[in-house]
């Protein structure tokens, strides 16, 4: 086992690591950018870095800043969190080239899953099912008018490179297909550096399901049960939950199977997520995969009892995973509410500001990961996410009235946040009966 662990990261999933390494007896270290200097996440560690300006292209996506904060602190391994580097093959691979441990998937597994086009042909040929369109990049208008005719109106543009919902665009009739293709590929530039399109059939009212999984170097490949992710705004999720609502045993079993087929035709060692979308006849289809630790992977955590964290870091020291398949079970309900500084009643606007007053729930069921306190400052350089808020019971019923009762419970004040509107999808009848699809807030279902 490595002794000190760098992680490339900041807010609530520093904090969260920084315990899983406290519980194995490892140093830890963090970075931060001038504008984290007071952070939470900092005074948890045994050292701090300085990285760079609060941009994050200045600090938090510097690669060679956070290398070099790695020798200065003489750690050993590196855990890259979510965003950020994450999901950077090449970071990955500098990792490991420097000598340093990458508490992550092999480099070559981060780039086969993060080109959604490459992504998609690998699944196929795995055997897991994907949905209609095309398996290379549609270079021009006149090739995507060819797919779209093929697989049927309407259809989704998605940028290869992409993720988060960027770049994607929604076509319902050939007549838009030519300005949609022109701001897709203007967008995925931007934010990707690759104009590359590919084009899918669009599922109307989709459920997303995702599955976790876990692999170690041994090829060892399990699953730890699916969460429900459907709850979303611009295609970013929101609300999370294990087991998902009203899934029939079939399409579970075909989920999962699907998923650690997946993996393990690439190889794939340490936590990573398969995303689906689920269709209105149940039919489900390989959306993506995230090649890191999630956002919401407290949600597996309070289901299974398992602490991903931690078998992350056993994985990456070359541990063998401890657990066979049989031995991973549901045993309770959990769900997660993301708080973000986010205006909803403005389409979800950013809101900076100072953090003037904050009150957190507590009490049986009760979990909160966080990297804000009173008097933090949210900046605009970063991902708006507060705080995580989990819930967990006996049955979903128990874990939606203890997750009333937190939410209930909470404040914040100096921003705004997604607090009310958490409120609002929590106390709906659609949500207390799992029905429940990706289109719901667009649509305008938990509006006030």
């Amino acid at each position: 086992m490595f002794g000190t662990v760098l992680v490339a990261n900041r807010g609530e999933i520093a904090r969260r690591v920084f315990r899983a390494c406290r519980q194995l007896g490892l140093k830890t270290v963090a970075v931060y950018s001038e504008a984290d200097r007071g952070a939470p996440h900092v005074r948890d560690a045994d050292q701090a870095v300085e990285i760079g300006a609060a941009p994050a292209r200045e600090s938090y996506l510097n690669a060679q800043r956070i290398l070099e904060a790695a020798r200065q602190a003489r750690a050993d391994a590196i855990h890259p969190g979510y965003g950020f580097l994450s999901e950077s093959w090449r970071f990955a691979e500098a990792v490991q080239q420097a000598g340093i441990v990458f508490i992550g998937p092999r480099p070559d597994a981060i780039r086969k899953m993060g080109d959604k086009i490459e992504a998609r042909r690998l699944m196929s040929a795995a055997g897991v099912s994907v949905l209609p369109g095309s398996f290379d990049a549609v270079g021009d208008v006149t090739r995507a008018e060819a797919v779209a005719r093929e697989v049927g109106y309407p259809v989704i543009l998605k940028a290869a490179a992409g993720g988060g919902g960027i770049g994607m665009a929604r076509v319902d009739k050939p007549a838009d297909l030519g300005t949609a293709f022109a701001a897709a590929t203007r967008r995925a530039q931007a934010a990707f550096g690759t104009a590359d399109l590919y084009v899918e059939r669009y599922v109307e009212r989709p459920r997303h399901v995702e599955v976790q999984v876990f692999g170690d170097d041994a090829g060892t490949v399990v699953h730890m049960h699916e969460r429900e992710c459907s709850i979303q705004r611009r295609h970013q999720k929101l609300v999370e939950e294990s087991p998902a609502p009203g899934l029939p045993a079939a399409t579970k079993d075909g989920l999962t199977a699907a998923a650690v087929t997946g993996a393990r035709a690439i190889g794939y060692s340490n936590a990573g997520t398969m995303e689906f979308l689920v269709d209105e006849r149940r039919g489900f289809y390989f959306l993506e995969m995230n090649a890191r630790l999630q956002v919401e992977h407290p949600v597996t955590e309070e289901v299974t009892g398992l602490d991903l964290v931690v078998a992350q870091l056993r994985a990456a020291a070359g541990e063998p995973l401890p657990w066979r398949q049989g031995e991973i079970v549901q045993r309770r309900a959990a769900i997660e509410c993301r708080v973000y500084a986010e205006d909803p009643s403005k389409g979800f606007l950013p809101s900076p500001g100072t953090v003037q007053k904050l009150e957190l729930p507590s009490g049986e069921g009760i979990r909160i990961e966080t990297g804000i306190e009173t008097g933090s400052t949210v900046s605009v350089h970063y991902d708006p996410l507060l705080l995580k808020l989990v819930a967990h019971g006996a049955t979903r019923a128990q874990a939606i009235e203890r997750m009333t009762d937190a939410l209930d419970r909470s404040v914040i004040e100096g921003v705004r946040t997604t607090i009310p509107l958490l409120r609002r999808v929590v106390a709906s009848a659609e949500f207390r009966e799992g029905r429940v699809h990706t289109q719901m807030i667009e649509q305008g279902a938990f509006n006030a």
